[in-house]
């Protein structure tokens, strides 16, 4: 607050008297007191005054014009010079003139004649006076600025609450001007809901109360108020109260936003699924979510202060030597750190749980530490999660031996720590497919665990013992030490295979193909001794069952030659690589070529041709054959469609294997290769073998039905060979029989053959069937053949199987001579 100097208040003195005597010697008596100006005329003296500021005016009471209490009275009326003091000269003695000089506004006498020192010490106190008014006024002024530039609401109320003053001059808050509220009522001066309020709180008040109240709904911009309330007491009464209004909206909004993203914070801290424990710098623990508090076994207010070692007890889970906390790290380095792997955590009850995380610290704005915070979780489930789907990879469920992915980290174990000889025996059960489909895969599953069994009971323990497949074992020997042992293993195994197996409806004998592949004798990999186990396992079935085979070169080369054989078919089916040869057929008396037989032809990487006999069955085994006969048949079609086109229409003969029969969308690649060929269905024979009639013969004669609807014809090929049975002719639709070429052959020379050529003539005959005899090579064979009424035949008699532009040359040519 501004206060005025001394150089500041610079005071005046106006002395008026008539007697000119009188004013010089005033004025001479004041002039260190203040500046003197006289006047000798009562009227020019109240001019005078009106036109400049004077502190003190000296007063002669008797004056021609007007005495000098009427002068006063016309100072005191105006306000310009109402505040100058003024002090009466006079020689009266009389106490009526005094009190009516008084009554006027003077405030002192001097008595003429006029004491020079009296005088100045009244005057110099007086204007003392005046200089502490003067001060009081600009403070007063200095007050009034700094409530008006206040944004509190400040107003004083009388003890019986009626304003007094506020400063709220321009109704800003309330609506209501500081002009129209001072005077009234605290209820009619404020809102009803402040006035109540206050009212409430002086009735219990301390001299100085402070509070927080909500008004927004007066739903107006100021909506919370702190409102201060000061007591003001005179002689131990209460004389009034000084009441302060602050505008705290923002500062409580902030509150509020604070209060509910503290609260927000707590319940998603309260809801996560992760355990979370805040301490301060000295480690002790100031704050825990629920999980935590499961998880440690203690609770937040038995927690509070302890330190994070006491709440958190770490070890680790294996060695249980006690772990480091991860908070002390993070303090001490001012940075993020990760959980010690396999810690485990104890809680106060001696539970135990496998948790991981980490730990950071915490900063203020400032960037200061001043706490951490770790954050971990129970991941007990998920490790024991995790072991049991380490146990569900490596190992087979059923039988709970090693599977095939454990089996072959153990041989590569066993192949780096080599010492002397590493065996490895592939166990496969003979013709185990038939057991299941005849006691149902129940009991086939209860069958193989007790294989299982019986193959542990002679497994030593540094053996491991593997299930690979539906129905292969692998017994793994790292320390095999002789060939001697070698074999006394693989006999053990074939004896304990031997003893029947018990099953709930009978008792089933098993015997075994074993294959054995040696390191370093025969492998040099992992995956070598496996593949020469497997080609050794093949090579003992191929010479029976119950026996065990080692792997050989040989083996390899049957091996290596079975997988080059099914590149090539695997490459001729995805190039449509396949040579389609034509046999062709004739009419035996009149020479006419009537037909043809398609035959597939297979070319090496050299362009020489292999033999039907090396892949046929290789894709029977394998599968391809499905795709490799449709080729055959897709090419045979459009070919006879070429030559039916040319004026030449033939029936083209395509073999059909048994494997063929057991594709479920045999009858519609059949009838997509007519579609596609466009061949009329006549023209198309279909051949199979008795051994492909009899595979399935219900599934096969209901797919020959449907395709003899069709109106192609169906062949039965090499008969007399197989189980010739006259019930499965007699109901299959059956077109053709193609006698045996050796039957052909032998007939001239062999009485026994001959006679198997006339029953299958008089047979076809009497069923009503055509007959063509095969492998007719001399013209006796031919001759032979129409004597015994079979009219059409093939064979190199008449020409080998040509290639499609040579048969077409030889259709020509025969066709066009008959």
């Amino acid at each position: 607050m501004r206060f005025i100097s001394e150089t500041e208040f610079k005071p005046r003195v106006l002395v008026v008297d008539d007697e000119p005597i009188n004013l010089v010697v005033l004025a001479e008596v004041l002039k260190d007191c203040a500046q003197v100006d006289t006047c000798p005329s009562a009227k020019e003296a109240i001019t005078l005054a009106q036109q400049n500021s004077y502190h003190i005016v000296l007063l002669d009471i008797d004056m021609p014009e007007l005495n000098g209490i009427e002068v006063c009275r016309a100072l005191k009326s105006s306000e310009r010079t109402a505040h100058s003091a003024v002090i009466f000269v006079t020689s009266h003695k009389d106490t009526e003139i005094e009190y009516q000089a008084l009554t006027v506004g003077g405030i002192d006498f001097l008595r003429k004649p006029v004491d020079a020192r009296l005088c100045q010490l009244r005057v110099q106190n007086h204007l003392k006076l005046k200089r502490q008014e003067a001060i009081i006024a600009s403070a007063q002024r200095d007050i009034d600025d700094l409530v008006k530039q206040l944004s509190a609401y400040i107003s004083y109320w009388d003890c019986q609450l009626v304003c007094q003053f506020c400063n709220d001059f321009d109704g800003s808050w309330f609506e209501k001007a500081a002009r129209d509220v001072e005077g009234l009522a605290i209820d009619e001066g404020l809102p009803l809901i402040l006035a109540q309020s206050i009212k409430a709180h002086i009735e219990y008040a301390q001299p100085e109360l402070t509070y927080v109240l909500d008004i927004t709904s007066l739903e107006l911009v100021i909506q919370y108020v702190q409102v201060c309330i000061t007591k003001r007491c005179v002689q131990n009464e209460v004389s009034g109260y000084l009441v302060t209004l602050t505008d705290v909206s923002q500062v409580k909004a902030a509150e509020l936003a604070l209060d509910m993203e503290r609260e927000r914070l707590l319940v998603t801290l309260n809801s996560i699924g992760d355990a979370v424990i805040a301490t301060d710098t000295n480690e002790c623990v100031t704050f825990m979510n629920p999980i935590a508090e499961r998880l440690t076994g203690w609770n937040l207010d038995d927690a509070k202060g302890k330190s994070i070692d006491t709440v958190m007890d770490l070890a680790d889970a294996t060695t249980k030597q006690k772990s480091f906390n991860p908070i002390t790290l993070a303090l001490q380095e001012n940075r993020i750190v990760a959980m010690a792997l396999n810690s485990q955590l104890t809680s106060i009850n001696g539970q135990l749980y496998r948790v991981e995380d980490s730990a950071a610290p915490i900063r203020n704005n400032n960037k200061e530490v001043i706490g951490a915070i770790i954050v971990f979780r129970d991941v007990s489930e998920t490790i024991a999660l995790s072991v049991k789907m380490s146990h569900l990879a490596n190992y087979d469920q059923l039988t709970n031996l090693p599977n095939r992915i454990l089996l072959h980290d153990r041989i590569t174990q066993a192949c780096r720590a080599l010492t002397t000889q590493i065996a490895v025996y592939l166990i496969d059960i003979d013709q185990f497919k038939y057991i299941n489909d005849s006691l149902g895969h129940y009991q086939g599953d209860a069958i193989i665990k007790q294989v299982a069994k019986r193959l542990e009971s002679i497994t030593e323990p540094n053996a491991t013992l593997a299930r690979v497949g539906g129905d292969e074992f692998v017994l793994l020997i790292p320390n095999a030490a002789s060939s001697a042992y070698v074999d006394s293993v693989g006999v053990k195994i074939i004896e304990v295979m031997s003893i029947p197996f018990n099953t709930p409806s009978e008792e089933v004998t098993l015997t075994v193909s074993i294959g054995i592949s040696l390191m370093p004798n025969d492998a040099t990999t992992a995956e070598q001794l496996m593949t020469h186990a497997d080609a050794a396992m093949y090579k003992a079935k191929e010479r029976g069952h119950n026996l065990y085979s080692f792997y050989s070169e040989d083996i390899d080369k049957s091996l290596n030659d079975r997988h080059e054989m099914l590149r090539l078919i695997r490459k001729a089916i995805d190039h449509e690589d396949i040579d389609v040869f034509y046999q062709p057929k004739f009419e035996l008396s009149t020479d006419r070529l009537i037909g043809a037989e398609a035959l597939v032809r297979l070319k090496n990487d050299n362009g020489e041709f292999i033999s039907p006999m090396s892949f046929i069955p290789l894709a029977e085994e394998t599968g391809l054959i499905n795709e490799l006969g449709y080729l055959i048949l897709l090419k045979s079609c459009r070919a006879a469609k070429l030559w039916a086109e040319k004026g030449y229409p033939i029936t083209i003969a395509v073999n059909i294997a048994a494997k063929q029969f057991s594709d479920a969308s045999f009858f519609e690649k059949v009838m997509n290769a007519l579609e596609n060929s466009g061949l009329k269905s006549r023209f198309l024979e279909l051949e199979v073998t008795e051994s492909a009639l009899l595979h399935d013969f219900d599934e096969t004669n209901a797919i020959l039905s449907k395709l003899s609807e069709l109106g192609l014809s169906i062949a039965i090929d090499d008969f007399g060979t197989g189980y010739s049975s006259l019930s499965y002719l007699k109901q299959l639709p059956v077109d053709v029989l193609k006698i045996d070429q050796s039957f052909v052959r032998d007939m001239l020379s062999d009485s026994q053959s001959l006679d198997i050529v006339k029953a299958i003539v008089q047979l076809a005959r009497s069923l009503e069937l055509e007959i063509v005899g095969e492998g007719i090579e001399e013209q006796a064979h031919k001759n032979k053949l129409i004597e015994l009424d079979c009219h059409l035949g093939q064979g190199y008699l008449f020409s080998k199987p040509l290639p499609e532009r040579e048969f077409e040359a030889l259709l020509l040519t025969t066709n066009k001579s008959n």
